[in-house]
């Protein structure tokens, strides 16, 4: 058991090493953490990227996957990687409303009551408003979105790490 709360978000843009980092800081720092999926399956070629995910890991790993209600499993005194932040917010906006404030109050309530238990928590989310300006409304929504919450876990974060072409850069 690791019992020391802390809050680790690791940010960046596709493919640049978040999931792998996320895991390999976790494996230092647990024998058996947990991993935290936050995906919904849309299609098969999703479904074939969760199974490689997966066995990439292997059986040391607690596997768990929850779409929105984080809070609802108790990890207190556990290395936990919630894997993605991106997919989850997904989750919110596709099922419940597109309103962005009211979506956004939700989570950062789910994301307090999910880090209340002291545990150690490794996020992993996008930056994806590093990109040009989507012409779709929705899209430019769940940008805000997307970036109004990884400010708000960087606020209460101990560590902030960026990934860049798979090197990490330390910003907190």
């Amino acid at each position: 058991m690791y019992a020391m709360k802390k809050i680790i978000l690791i940010t960046g843009g596709q493919r640049s090493g978040k999931s792998t980092k996320a895991e390999e800081l976790a494996l230092q720092m647990s024998a058996n953490p947990v991993y935290l999926a936050t995906a919904h399956i849309w299609d098969d070629e999703f479904r074939e990227r969760v199974r490689k995910h997966q066995e990439r890991r292997g059986p040391e790993w607690t596997n768990i996957e929850e779409e929105k209600y984080l809070s609802k499993h108790d990890l207190t005194g556990r290395v936990v990687v919630i894997d993605c932040v991106t997919l989850w917010l997904t989750n919110w906006i596709s099922t419940e409303t597109t309103d962005i404030d009211t979506i956004l109050t939700a989570a950062k309530q789910e994301f307090d009551q999910f880090t209340a238990p002291d545990a150690t928590y490794i996020f992993v989310t996008n930056e994806i408003g590093l990109g040009g300006v989507s012409t779709n409304q929705l899209q430019r929504r769940f940008t805000d979105l997307q970036g109004w919450m990884n400010q708000y876990i960087a606020q209460k974060a101990d560590e902030v790490i960026l990934m860049v072409s798979g090197i990490p850069v330390k910003i907190k």
